[in-house]
């Protein structure tokens, strides 16, 4: 597919906010004439990467252990239908919204970042490899 996201132009297919105090893998300087409010990354790999990491923290830290949980944070309802969004990632998953599931697992975690990735952008623009070497870096 030819279209290009924002997320995919800046390596960030999450769509994970610039905050200064976050001292990402692979981030680039911020530059708001480029990008003003999201993080830009030298690669796909290391926004995917962040992706993963930034949901690992939010089970740990939050103890937010399923999808809708994960998904509450990760897309307030202010900016999306949060509802649609959870529907979509726990069927992407294979589980119920309010399953227990386990971000430190490579299976969950990737295909929590690829359903995610998947939503924010429209499309899938990364292959199984890119996935697999972004969970590598964790």
């Amino acid at each position: 597919m030819s279209k290009q996201t924002r997320g995919v132009r800046n390596n960030n297919p999450g769509n994970i906010d610039y905050n200064p105090k976050n001292k990402w893998k692979g981030l680039l300087p911020h530059d708001p004439t480029i990008e003003k409010r999201f993080c830009r990354f030298e690669s796909p790999d290391y926004g995917i990467r962040a992706l993963m990491s930034l949901l690992g923290t939010y089970q740990r830290k939050y103890a937010l252990n399923s999808v809708s949980g994960l998904i509450n944070r990760w897309a307030p309802t202010s900016e999306n239908n949060t509802g649609a969004y959870i529907n979509q990632v726990a069927k992407a998953l294979g589980v119920s919204p309010n399953d227990w599931i386990d971000t430190r697992s490579k299976k969950t975690a990737i295909g929590l970042a690829k359903a995610i990735v998947d939503h924010e952008n429209g499309y899938q623009p990364y292959d199984d490899e890119t996935y697999e070497r972004a969970f590598n870096l964790l």
